[in-house]
């Protein structure tokens, strides 16, 4: 199924995972899927491999097998950053023949090390080539803080808005900590006319290193509710874990109320954490029956 037509006047609930490290004992991904597999969420996206891009062979696998051995739908990431035409459609290819329908078309972070000639400057390059040679369902980011290199909000709309020209489905955004960020940023999409569903990325922040590295990558504001949880739990693990989970199960009620089209929780392969917040909010979601 194509994740696009998941919205029918309900909330999508889906999770994400990411795949293990090249050197990394491969059972675990699959004790996580199999916790979380539990849950029957609408989709699960798989990030484009720990460790990189030559680690991408294993999101393909998992993301097959997420449908052929849990019975749920799956999309798998797809960074294009230093790709030739010829390599993004081996990859397309592979995805097609593993029964992959959803992608997550994305540009993948500019880094030091990363590639630097390519065909596909921007996750849009990407988009337009998808659509114009094969018949993915495709899924884009959007950034309710901005994208940490766009000039302005305007400008970062206006981006937006060409993602979806060039065939963009269906939207997941960065994680947010502060939920009127995600609703001014929904209510000026609408107003320019992006009218495709705009899932709400939720991370459940479970200690202090995993924040500081975000807020670094992302550029998220912390509000000063969340740095209270944190200087007042950073020093106790398990009271921290309990905090975060609290506090994200308070961010996803609070959006279901406002209407969202639907909440991606971003696992952190760690299933207690994600029970613990589907148990607390699973009454207020519709989510699809999966086939086990």
């Amino acid at each position: 199924m194509k994740t696009a037509e998941l919205f029918d006047n309900r909330t999508v609930f889906s999770l994400e995972v990411f795949p293990p490290k090249p050197d990394a004992d491969e059972s675990v991904i699959y004790y996580t899927l199999e916790e979380l597999s539990d849950i029957c969420p609408d989709f699960i996206s798989v990030t484009y491999g720990a460790g990189g891009g030559s680690n991408g062979s294993k999101t393909i696998q998992i993301a097959s097998d997420i449908k052929s051995r849990y019975g749920v739908e799956s999309v798998a990431h797809m960074p294009c950053i230093g790709l030739r035409k010829e390599q993004a459609a081996e990859i397309l290819d592979s995805m097609q023949e593993h029964g992959i329908e959803n992608i997550l078309a994305l540009r993948g972070d500019r880094t030091t090390d990363a590639p630097t000639c390519g065909d596909f400057s921007h996750a849009s390059d990407l988009i337009s080539f998808i659509k114009e040679n094969y018949d993915f369902n495709i899924l884009a980011a959007c950034y309710p803080e901005i994208h940490p290199e766009s000039s302005s909000a305007v400008d970062d709309l206006k981006w937006l808005r060409y993602k979806v020209e060039c065939g963009a489905d269906h939207l997941i955004t960065q994680l947010f900590l502060d939920n009127k960020y995600f609703c001014d940023f929904q209510e000026k999409a609408r107003i320019a006319g992006i009218d495709i569903p705009i899932e709400a990325g939720i991370m459940p922040v479970t200690n202090k290193r995993q924040i500081e590295r975000m807020v670094k990558l992302c550029g998220v504001e912390l509000p000063k509710k969340f740095i209270r949880v944190l200087e007042r739990y950073e020093h106790n693990e398990t009271a921290l874990r309990d905090a975060g989970i609290a506090y994200a199960i308070d961010q996803i009620t609070d959006l279901i109320a406002e209407g969202v089209d639907g909440i991606h929780l971003y696992t952190m392969n760690d299933p207690y954490v994600a029970h613990k917040i589907y148990d607390a909010v699973q009454s207020l979601v519709k989510v699809s029956t999966c086939v086990r």
